[in-house]
């Protein structure tokens, strides 16, 4: 059974946050999807400048590399905004579970001003809303409530991801 997760949704949802939490509670390696963008997709968000499909195509492959490359599970963070892009990771390692982090415009807004020292810029908090493709019924994905305490998220994560059966 592949017990790797996705913990994915708009910038400010809070998938850091909760990645580390469900990586720790379910002791597996976690991986910030951010990290794995190149220089030039950071400077382009630093910028405020939205990323294209083209852009992220590189981004989404270094991400499935780390899916394939660790078979034992993983907690990968990343937006994963449009199916395409989780159905790409999906390729990389089937039986992929995905947490959606639901949030209102206003609330990431909120959060991702509140950042300090981030390289990405306010401004495309509407860009991502206006490319976000909801993951309502796709397999194995479960949609929390980003308002909702952490510990709370995190229990709710680690519960699902212990059935052997997605829901």
């Amino acid at each position: 059974m592949n017990i790797s997760i996705v913990i994915m949704g708009v910038a400010g949802c809070g998938k850091s946050s909760l990645g580390s939490g469900v990586a720790k509670v379910l002791q597996l390696p976690l991986v910030e999807g951010d990290d794995f963008h190149s220089p030039e997709s950071r400077q382009k968000m630093s910028q405020g400048i939205a990323l294209t499909d083209e852009d992220r195509a590189g981004w989404l492959d270094r991400l499935g590399e780390q899916l394939r490359q660790q078979p034992g599970g993983i907690v990968l963070t990343c937006s994963a905004l449009k199916q395409a892009y989780r159905d790409r990771l999906r390729l990389a390692s089937p039986g992929l579970r995905f947490a959606f982090l639901q949030i209102s415009r206003e609330d990431a807004q909120a959060r991702v001003g509140s950042r300090d020292a981030h390289f990405f810029s306010t401004t495309l908090v509407d860009s991502q809303f206006a490319t976000l493709e909801v993951p309502t019924g796709e397999p194995g994905v479960l949609t929390l409530d980003a308002a909702k305490p952490l510990p709370q998220l995190q229990a709710e994560v680690a519960a699902w991801m212990t059935h052997k059966e997605l829901t």
